[in-house]
């Protein structure tokens, strides 16, 4: 039984290191990542913006949109998309003044006149606003629900701020109650 020992483990050591090839070309084929191809152009960095930005990831797509800027030039989609991404992290002066060189460079094109309307409703312009999300649907037909819901939220904004509902007052006195206590009253 000792003297079998010695064989079997030689053969089991010699059985482990054959044919290592074909199980590694098998693994690396299978967890390595595509390769390159260098006469392929990449994806488009508008398309990778507008997919980071519809995920919430509104940085990264704006790296996404500088990058298509160098890769395209400027255009008028190019600085909507970035007026766009620096609108969603809060930037609202970069981001008009992004969506009205898009709107110069291209009258006609209604995400960036759309985006603008909301940028002004953000800065608290809504007759101006308005007045861009009437474009913006002239523009679009009436095609997009969502331009038609932004003209309906700011006719009823400005609606609302020229024709404003009488406030209730109400006056608060503070009266003293005994020793350090106080009340405070208020007249409905």
């Amino acid at each position: 039984m000792t003297r079998g020992l010695p064989i079997l483990l030689s053969c089991v050591i010699l059985a482990a290191c054959g044919a290592p090839d074909a199980l590694s070309r098998q693994a690396v084929a299978r967890n390595a990542p595509f390769a390159v191809d260098p006469g392929r152009n990449g994806v488009d960095g508008l398309l990778v913006g507008h997919r980071l930005l519809a995920a919430g990831e509104a940085e990264l797509a704006l790296r996404a949109y500088l990058r298509a800027a160098s890769e395209q030039g400027i255009n008028a989609d190019v600085l909507s998309a970035l007026g766009s991404a620096n609108l969603q992290l809060g930037r609202l002066n970069q981001s008009e003044q992004l969506l009205r060189q898009a709107i110069q460079m291209d009258p006609a094109f209604v995400p960036a006149v759309n985006n603008l309307g909301v940028v002004l409703m953000e800065r608290g312009r809504t007759a101006e606003a308005r007045l861009v999300f009437q474009q913006a649907f002239a523009l679009d037909s009436g095609a997009t629900d969502a331009i038609r819901e932004n003209l309906q939220r700011a006719i009823a904004k400005s609606a609302s701020t020229l024709y404003p509902e009488e406030e209730e007052r109400h006056e608060f006195s503070l009266v003293r109650r005994g020793q350090g206590q106080y009340v405070l009253l208020s007249q409905l």
